[in-house]
C-alpha cells in the first residue's frame, strides 16, 4: 500500500507541475465568468434562527493579532476556542485562545451568562502567541484538560479538579516548539488513554529576513500593494503524534507510527485535523486539511502504525486533481448511510469540498452535486462543522468565512476581506440549500459547536480576527425533538472519544461518533446530540465502545440527556 501511494504521489506531482501554469489562467477566467454570468445564489427561508447573545452572556473577549506593520504570516491565522465542562457541573464552559494577548476561560453560570475565571484557573497562556486548543481527559481522572497550540512552544494544562489548572508541558513531554495550528486528542492504539496529534503549519521564523510581497492594484494607481506573503513561499512543518504512556507523560512516536508524507518528506502545511473511524473497522483514522498541499488521510492499520492513503482513496485533491488550501475540517454522516463523510473549507476561487464516503474505502468529491461548490467559490472558509441545526435528523453545515489579506479589495473587485458566514441546510436528498443567516460580514476564523444552554439544540460561537467573538444562541422554531448523550468510558478513555453510536427509528438510522477536535483550531461539545424530527420514541440505540463492547438501549423517550457509562466487561 505504501509503495503504491508513493508511486501515485510521483505521478500526481508531475501532473500538478505541468498544469500549474494554466491553472492560474483558468482560475482567473472562472472567477470573471462567475461574476458576470452567474446571478448570486438566493438563500431560502427556513425556521432556523440564531440570536447574537454575546453581550447578554457577559463574554467580553477580543482577539488581538499584534500586527505592527511587518506583515508576519502568523498574524493572519487568528485563533479558536473550546466548549468544554471543566468543573463537571453539567454546563459547557468556554475557553478562548488569544494570540498577542492572554487567552481567557469563562465559567458557565447555568443561567445564560458566563464569568471570567482566567486568573484563578491559571490558563492564560501568557507570553505565548496562541492559535488553537484541544480538549481531553488525558489521565482519566474525570476532569477535562487543555492543550494550547502556539507559534512557538505549546502548553498542556492539567485540570486539578478544584477549578485550577497546572502547566505540565515539560513533565508531559508535549512541548512542540514549531508553529502549531490544529490538534486533537484520540486513542489511536485503543489502550484507554487519549493520545495527541499536533498539526504544524510552516517553517517560519520571526528573526529571518524574508523578501516582502507585493500585488498589483486593480485600479487607481500603478504602485504595487504590500501585503502578506502566500504560504507557497515557505516550507511545510512536520506534524507530531504523541503516544500517551498512561502515567502523565507522552512519547513522540511520529516516526515509529509512520506519520509522514508518502514521498518520505514532510511537505504538508497543516491547519485542520479530525480523528474518526472512516472505514468502521474499530480503529480511529486521521484526516489533516493542508494549505496549498494535498490533504492527508492516515489510515490506522491497527498495529500502532498508519498509512497515508488520501490519494488512493480520493480525498487528497479536489475532483479536478488540484491541491486546495484546506483550512477547517469535520467528519459526519450527512447522508445517513452509516459512513462518515468529510467536509473541508478552502481558499477563495477553490470552493469548499464535500467528500462522500462510498463505504468501500474510497471518497468522491460531490461538492457541486451537493450544491456546495458554486456557493463557496468566492468565499474563504475557516471554521466549519456538521451539525443538525433544526433537529430534523439530517446534518447541516456551517462555514465561517473571512479573507487573510487585508488588502484584497485593492487587488480585486470580486473579493472582500470581511465576508458573511454561511449555513447550508441539508434537504434530506444528499443536497444542501443555503439558508438566510443573520450574520454581518466579518473576518471569521474558528467555530465552536455546543449546547451551552442545555435546551436541546446546538449553539455556535465564532471567533474573529482582531475582533470580538460572537455567541449565537439557537432559537430555531421547529416542532422537532432530540436526544443528547454523555458518555463515560471505564475501559475505553474516560471521554468516550471514538465511540460510535447508531440511533434507529423505524427503517431510518443515524450514525455519530464522539470526536471533539475539528472545525478550525477548536474543540467542541463532547456530548452527542441527535435530532429526531417529530418522532417521540427512539426504537434502538446501539453504542460501540472502542473496547469492542456493544450496548443496546431500546424504547427511549426523546428530549432528554442520557448519561451512559461503559460496562466493565464485554458480558
Amino acid at each position: 500500500m505504501d509503495a503504491l501511494a508513493s508511486n501515485t504521489l510521483s505521478k500526481r506531482d508531475s501532473y500538478h507541475s505541468c498544469h500549474s501554469g494554466w491553472l492560474v489562467l483558468i482560475t482567473t477566467i472562472s472567477a470573471l465568468f462567475l461574476t458576470l454570468a452567474t446571478p448570486p445564489a438566493l438563500s431560502i427561508e427556513s425556521p432556523i434562527h440564531f440570536t447574537d447573545v454575546t453581550d447578554v452572556a457577559g463574554i467580553h473577549f477580543e482577539h488581538t493579532d499584534g500586527a505592527a506593520g511587518e506583515f508576519h504570516l502568523p498574524e493572519t491565522l487568528g485563533a479558536g476556542g473550546a466548549f468544554f465542562d471543566y468543573n463537571n457541573d453539567g454546563d459547557l464552559d468556554l475557553y478562548l485562545v488569544n494570540s498577542a494577548a492572554p487567552s481567557m476561560l469563562y465559567r458557565n453560570n447555568g443561567d445564560g451568562t458566563f464569568t471570567d475565571v482566567t486568573m484563578s484557573a491559571g490558563v492564560s497562556n501568557q507570553g505565548s502567541y496562541g492559535h488553537g486548543v484541544a480538549c481531553g481527559d488525558y489521565n482519566n481522572d474525570g476532569y477535562i484538560d487543555l492543550y494550547v497550540t502556539n507559534f512557538g512552544p505549546n502548553r498542556l494544562y492539567h485540570n486539578n479538579g478544584d477549578g485550577t489548572f497546572t502547566d505540565v508541558t515539560a513533565k508531559s513531554n508535549t512541548e512542540d516548539a514549531r508553529w502549531s495550528s490544529g490538534a486533537t486528542f484520540f486513542d489511536y492504539n485503543l489502550d484507554g488513554y487519549l493520545d495527541l496529534y499536533v498539526v504544524n503549519y510552516l517553517d517560519y521564523k520571526l528573526d529571518a529576513t524574508y523578501p516582502p510581497c507585493f500585488e498589483n492594484p486593480t485600479f487607481g494607481t500603478t504602485e504595487k500593494v504590500r501585503g502578506y506573503c502566500h504560504p507557497k513561499h515557505f516550507e511545510g512543518a512536520p506534524d507530531r503524534l504523541y503516544r500517551n504512556n498512561g502515567d502523565g507523560t507522552f512519547t513522540d512516536v511520529t516516526k515509529a507510527a509512520n506519520i509522514r508524507d508518502p514521498g518520505g518528506m514532510f511537505l504538508g502545511k497543516g491547519l485542520g485535523v479530525v480523528a474518526a473511524d472512516f472505514d468502521a473497522d474499530g480503529n480511529p483514522d486521521l484526516y489533516v486539511a493542508n494549505d496549498d498541499t494535498p490533504n492527508y488521510l492516515f489510515y490506522n492499520r491497527g498495529d500502532g502504525t498508519f498509512a497515508e492513503i488520501a490519494i488512493l482513496t480520493g480525498c487528497a485533491y479536489s475532483a479536478d486533481g488540484i491541491a486546495q488550501a484546506g483550512m477547517g475540517v469535520d467528519a459526519g454522516d450527512y447522508n445517513n448511510d452509516g459512513f462518515l463523510d468529510l467536509f473541508v473549507t478552502n481558499f477563495s476561487y477553490e470552493t469548499n469540498t464535500l467528500y462522500r464516503n462510498n463505504g468501500d474505502g474510497t471518497f468522491t468529491d460531490v461538492s457541486y452535486k451537493a450544491q456546495l461548490g458554486e456557493e463557496s467559490y468566492l468565499s474563504l472558509g475557516f471554521g466549519t462543522g456538521f451539525f443538525d441545526a433544526d433537529n430534523d435528523g439530517h446534518l447541516d453545515i456551517f462555514v465561517a468565512n473571512g479573507h487573510i489579506f487585508p488588502t484584497v479589495e485593492q487587488t480585486t473587485d470580486v473579493l472582500s476581506y470581511k465576508q458573511p458566514n454561511q449555513l447550508f441546510w441539508n434537504q434530506g436528498d444528499s443536497t444542501f440549500a443555503e439558508v438566510q443567516f443573520d450574520a454581518h460580514p466579518a473576518v471569521s476564523r474558528g467555530t465552536l459547536f455546543g449546547d451551552y444552554d442545555n435546551d436541546g439544540d446546538t449553539d455556535l460561537l465564532i471567533t474573529q480576527l482582531n475582533d470580538k467573538v460572537t455567541l449565537l444562541r439557537n432559537e430555531s422554531k421547529t416542532p422537532n425533538n432530540w436526544l443528547r448523550l454523555k458518555l463515560i468510558g471505564t475501559r475505553s478513555n474516560r471521554d468516550g472519544i471514538g465511540t460510535r453510536i447508531t440511533l434507529t427509528i423505524g427503517a431510518e438510522s443515524q450514525t455519530r461518533e464522539v470526536h471533539v477536535g475539528s472545525s478550525y483550531l477548536s474543540s467542541n461539545d463532547p456530548r452527542v446530540l441527535f435530532g429526531v424530527g417529530q418522532q417521540t420514541t427512539i426504537d434502538k440505540l446501539k453504542i460501540r465502545w472502542q473496547t469492542g463492547t456493544v450496548q443496546i438501549l431500546e424504547n427511549l423517550a426523546v428530549n432528554q440527556e442520557l448519561v451512559i457509562t461503559e460496562p466493565l466487561s464485554n458480558e
